[in-house]
């Protein structure tokens, strides 16, 4: 039998593994510590995460990753590393600054070469996609507003093939899916948002998807892990 103490700090717990594990990267925590600089918010993946995304794109093979969002390029920086140099990632981001940003981190890091920013809304950037009719996608990371979360899984499935990985981030939002969503405020539009995806995954056919709950130095929170069948 295991005996818990009354409560751990699971914050303390991440960082614990990030040490033993050796995940951190100088190259890529520079570049996180540039896009704080920058006023950028602190909403990035953690770095297990980010290491959680290259091993997911080195175990299914992907040499094309598409994600929507880029933030300052911390979980772009990781999964282009896990394309290796012969892959592409194309990232679609709404910020300017936070595209400039993204650009300069990810120089920093000698991955520009394999990043592809597209600056404006990512709806728009994933329907100029579809209308170029690009080859599909192995790997689709989705973490951007919340609220159009549909749309994107929509167009996400659109630009994969059978066997394409979706990764849908924030979808526990410290329990807030429980709740009805008109008790989070000015958070509501994000919180139906989830939850509306989490059914969408649930009733299309074209996925078969599960969630997980995730604790840590990002607080309570969890994703959904879908592929296209």
């Amino acid at each position: 039998m295991i005996h818990h103490s009354a409560e751990r700090d699971a914050g303390a717990v991440d960082e614990y593994l990030e040490r033993e594990l050796g995940l951190r990267v100088d190259a890529l925590e520079a570049g996180r510590e540039h896009s704080h600089s920058a006023g950028l918010p602190r909403i990035e993946v953690s770095p297990a995460q980010g290491k959680f995304l290259q091993l997911l794109a080195e175990i299914t093979g992907a040499r094309r990753v598409l994600e929507i969002g880029t933030l300052g390029g911390y979980s772009t920086s990781w999964l282009a590393r896990g394309v290796g140099e012969t892959g592409t990632v194309i990232s679609c981001e709404f910020e300017p600054l936070h595209a400039s940003v993204a650009r300069e981190n990810l120089q920093r890091a000698g991955l520009s070469e394999r990043v592809e920013i597209k600056l404006g809304a990512a709806q728009g950037s994933l329907d100029s996609l579809l209308s170029k009719r690009v080859a599909p996608f192995d790997l689709i990371f989705i973490d951007a507003d919340k609220r159009n979360n549909v749309a994107y899984l929509e167009r996400a499935v659109k630009l994969s093939h059978p066997g394409t990985v979706l990764v849908l981030d924030n979808v526990v939002r410290s329990g807030a899916v429980l709740d009805d969503p008109a008790r989070h405020g000015t958070q509501e539009a994000d919180v139906r948002g989830i939850q509306e995806s989490l059914r969408w995954l649930r009733d299309d056919p074209r996925v078969s998807a599960t969630a997980l709950q995730t604790v840590g130095v990002k607080g309570w929170d969890g994703f959904a892990l879908a592929r296209v069948l």
